[in-house]
């Protein structure tokens, strides 16, 4: 009788061996799967002989930097005891007179508007924090998955292989196969992220009672963004690619001058051509909270010219506020939850902060921040353009690597560090910026409603209260509420 087990294939180190080898060139250093025809692996003495290896190592460490963070994170929220350090904060503000009666909602009692904000704090951490347990082991698996396919992907050699595809299907230039290129990758891409977008929208934020959003405004919101995707970046690549052949050794700076120019624009269609498409945009109706907003505007020279509501209910009952526009020419728009969440004193408040930014060249500053970054991204792209044995590495003929791939694998290898870095600073500052902003609420004397609107909001969108300190840093732009709330009661303190 033939054993049922000798028509199985024998998996032995040998085998495991010969499979692995496939990914190890002939200097040692880890290498694609795919080439394309004529792509060799570089010379073992160039500095980008490893490239590959490196980035590999890299995209490692990063996983597990956050991944240990996201582990801390996922304690915090699995704490069980009301925070002391909040609880003291918060009772601070209501002893101050935070509980004081705000203006009743329609639909509201009287006795959850006007109470003490501590209980209602209190009553909301068990679903706040099963709230945040949601969502970090959902982004444990999104970047478990994210880290498996960015690995797989560069092993297989998906990017030459694309192109070669894309080479296939359209073969009159480098432009338009580049074009091809992009369109193959965001589809791929789309499909790929769309059941853990689905999982996000429809189980946990709806598990939570934060999703408005029917399944058939998803996939509507998705073939707009995939349109506007289409007619904004199709010609936005066209012309960066050009602007790279045309430039010649300088074409960093047109490079950097186009994309100064493009995010100005964007900045203009955004707010008023593009998000329209998406919410609807209706001035705010004559009221108390109008004639407020235009008055503290004028007190602060800021020439506030439109005050919009946003029906951000129809996708979500989260709240938010935020500005745009150019010189003179100023908006605020009020998401509509925000309205039905606040008082319109902590509304101004709120308002006031966004202020504080502008007032305090925040939001300027931001923007030379980002302009800068750019055009030295852009001169060290340069200084690297012709480094055909970084192509090479990762299964190019690196003398004819495409341009757009020569810009894709820039970002992905070398600059990849910097811009850990660069963010993780970024992110510090923001924080900064944050507290400043308060202190100029503070100091137009809406620090009392500053703090309710805070906690209010806090209740609202079901913030965490609990935290891991090095994952706050490395992740939140904004500081932690009860840092927010004792800032605010120290510049009390230094006013007495």
């Amino acid at each position: 009788m033939t054993s049922s087990h000798s028509s199985c294939p024998i998996i032995n180190m040998e085998s495991i061996k010969t499979f692995l080898s496939q990914f190890i060139d002939e200097n040692g250093n880890v290498t694609p799967l795919y080439r394309q025809e004529g792509s060799e692996a570089p010379p073992a003495d160039s500095v980008y002989a490893a490239a590959l290896t490196y980035t590999l190592m890299f995209t490692f460490v990063v996983y597990i930097l956050e991944a240990n963070l996201d582990d801390m994170q996922y304690a915090a929220y699995k704490v069980k005891e009301f925070p002391k350090r909040v609880k003291e904060v918060v009772w601070k503000v209501d002893a101050a007179g935070g509980a004081k009666k705000g203006e009743k909602k329609e639909g509201e009692e009287e006795e959850e508007e006007s109470g003490p904000l501590l209980p209602r704090l209190e009553k909301a951490f068990e679903s706040s924090q099963a709230y945040g347990v949601d969502k970090i082991r959902f982004q444990m698996v999104t970047q478990l998955f994210g880290l498996v396919e960015g690995v797989v992907f560069m092993l297989c050699g998906f990017m030459p292989y694309v192109w070669d595809l894309s080479s296939g299907i359209y073969n009159g230039g480098e432009i338009g196969t580049s074009l091809v290129f992009m369109g193959i990758t965001t589809v791929i891409s789309t499909v790929m992220e769309l059941p853990f977008e689905l999982y996000s929208t429809f189980q946990i934020e709806k598990k939570h009672g934060f999703n408005k959003m029917t399944i058939g405004l998803f996939f509507t919101d998705k073939v707009k963004s995939l349109f506007l995707t289409t007619i904004i970046g199709g010609p936005f690549l066209a012309l960066m690619l050009k602007i790279i052949e045309y430039g010649g050794d300088r074409f960093y700076v047109y490079l950097w001058v186009f994309m100064f120019l493009f995010s100005v624009l964007m900045m203009t269609l955004v707010p008023t051509v593009i998000m329209p498409m998406f919410n609807k945009y209706e001035p705010l109706k004559d009221c108390d909270l109008r004639d407020r907003t235009f008055k503290l505007a004028e007190s602060i020279s800021y020439p506030l010219t439109k005050l919009f509501v946003m029906d951000g209910s129809k996708r979500s009952s989260h709240s938010n506020a935020f500005m745009f526009g150019f010189g003179s020419n100023k908006r605020v728009v009020l998401f509509d939850t925000l309205m039905n969440q606040a008082s319109d004193d902590e509304i101004l408040a709120i308002l006031g902060h966004e202020f504080g930014h502008w007032k305090l060249g925040h939001n300027m500053i931001n923007f030379i921040t980002t302009q800068i970054y750019t055009g030295i991204s852009f001169y060290a792209f340069s200084l690297c353009f012709n480094a055909s044995d970084l192509y090479s590495a990762f299964g190019f003929v690196g003398d004819t690597a495409p341009t757009l791939i020569a810009l894709l694998l820039f970002f992905q290898t070398i600059w990849a560090p910097v811009d850990k870095v660069l963010s993780f600073l970024l992110t510090m500052n923001s924080r900064r910026m944050e507290f400043e902003a308060d202190k100029f609420g503070f100091d137009l004397g809406m620090g009392q409603d500053l703090q309710t609107g805070l906690i209010k909001l806090c209740v609202e969108n079901k913030s965490g209260i609990t935290y891991a300190k090095l994952y706050s840093m490395y992740h939140h732009s904004h500081p932690p509420i009860d840092e927010r709330l004792s800032a605010l009661m120290n510049y009390e303190k230094k006013r007495i």
